[in-house]
């Protein structure tokens, strides 16, 4: 018995680590997005008995892989028999007898896997969503939260876009250079949202989701070796820049720690020069975008020694330009938050105002907190309860509702 809970100890951890590439691998060598799913889950449930009989094998991702293909051929061999014959399943049949993968097809499968997810021929509001479920097992109601959406829409988006790669044929391939510039946005916009939810994780007893950032970031690497595009270095950066904070935004016991309070000697300095580099790289291009100008933000906050030496006017000028290109509440709602710093709370707590006024960000909880925050700090208690119990009923993060509160109990 012990044995078999070290198997599948084993099997488990690498169901966590491997199950994304090998599923992603899958769905090329298979063709077939709910195929290789099934596929991919029959080979772990083999992997059990499998290597309690056998051992474990010394490249456990390419058996998985293999098992995956051999069962999925035997499953519609099995049905060419019965069912009538399939132009389809034909094909799929013929190409399966391909020669087998090699391990250096496998790192890339994943970036093409997003770039299949985002065609162009796939509904833009599909896009993201497919990738982040396919690519990075995000659960619906992960992704709905992200989008600020309901479970039900976005499972309605992803069964509607695997039809259409497979009725289609969408080409499971990274596109040429050529066509790579009008791919580049929706696939830039999907590993982010994947930072975003490793770095701040929309729900849970964690703060973070590790897995997730460090997955975008091994990405975003891999994109910028594909395409050295000013905004694929924009968005690394920022990404590498976010990341640096990691061991300091969190006590020892899991409370967060807000970016004034944490121990900046914690930070990862290699990765906050490296994400630098990318920024004024991307900036001497002057061909930065959105995601260029959050990493030079980024990169402002990571050269300060001390909270109290943070450039908060040129951390407005910034915000100041990228609202400008990017419409968007939550960046205006960033923007509030570096404009209380400089010019006091009053003046951030106007700019949150006016957006709840125009019924945006309702349902953002951090749009509560920071409303809460300017309150408390002008001594508006009541009003500061009110917004902090408001932001309370909005987050699903473990260490943000002990943080708020503790921000209630010391009102």
């Amino acid at each position: 018995m012990v044995a078999e809970a070290e198997v599948r100890q084993q099997v488990e951890a690498i169901y966590r680590q491997e199950s994304r590439r090998i599923l992603a691998t899958l769905i090329r060598l298979l063709g077939d997005f709910d195929l290789a799913e099934e596929a991919m889950q029959e080979a772990f449930f083999i992997a059990v008995e499998r290597w309690l009989r056998d051992g474990i094998p010394a490249s456990p991702r390419a058996w998985l892989i293999s098992t995956g293909r051999f069962k999925a051929i035997d499953g519609l061999r099995r049905r060419a028999r019965f069912e009538a014959p399939q132009a389809r399943l034909a094909e799929a049949l013929e190409a399966l007898q391909a020669p087998d993968f090699c391990e250096d097809e496998v790192e890339d499968d994943r970036l093409r896997l997003i770039f299949t997810c985002c065609h162009p021929a796939l509904a833009a509001d599909a896009q993201v969503p497919l990738t982040l479920r396919e690519v990075c097992d995000l659960t619906t109601e992960e992704i709905a939260r992200a989008f600020l959406s309901s479970p039900a829409t976005i499972a309605q988006r992803i069964v509607r876009a695997k039809a259409k790669i497979r009725e289609a044929r969408i080409p499971y391939q990274v596109p040429s250079r050529a066509e790579l510039p009008e791919r580049l946005d929706s696939v830039l916009r999907v590993i982010y949202l994947v930072f975003n939810e490793g770095y701040s994780a929309s729900s849970g007893a964690s703060l973070t989701r590790n897995d997730l950032s460090e997955e975008a970031i091994r990405l975003g690497r891999l994109l910028l070796e594909l395409l050295p595009d000013p905004e694929v270095m924009g968005l690394l950066a920022l990404m590498l820049l976010h990341a640096s904070r990691n061991r300091a935004r969190t006590s020892a016991d899991g409370e967060l720690i807000l970016l004034d309070e944490q121990d900046r000697s914690l930070w990862d300095w290699p990765l906050i020069a490296e994400g630098c580099a990318l920024v004024e790289q991307a900036l001497r291009s002057r061909r930065f975008g959105p995601y260029g100008l959050q990493a030079a933000i980024a990169a402002v906050h990571a050269e300060a020694a001390t909270a109290a030496d943070t450039d908060w006017e040129q951390i407005v000028a910034l915000y100041d330009v990228l609202l400008r290109a990017v419409p968007s509440a939550v960046i205006e709602l960033n923007r509030a938050a570096a404009i209380a710093r400089r010019d006091g709370p009053q003046a951030g707590l106007v700019l949150v105002e006016a957006i709840f006024e125009r019924g945006e960000l309702l349902d953002y909880h951090l749009a509560h907190s920071a409303k809460a925050e300017f309150c408390r700090q002008l001594g508006l208690t009541e009003q500061a309860r009110q917004a902090f119990e408001t932001a309370l009923g909005l987050t699903r993060v473990e260490p943000e509702r002990r943080f708020i509160e503790r921000r209630l109990s010391q009102l």
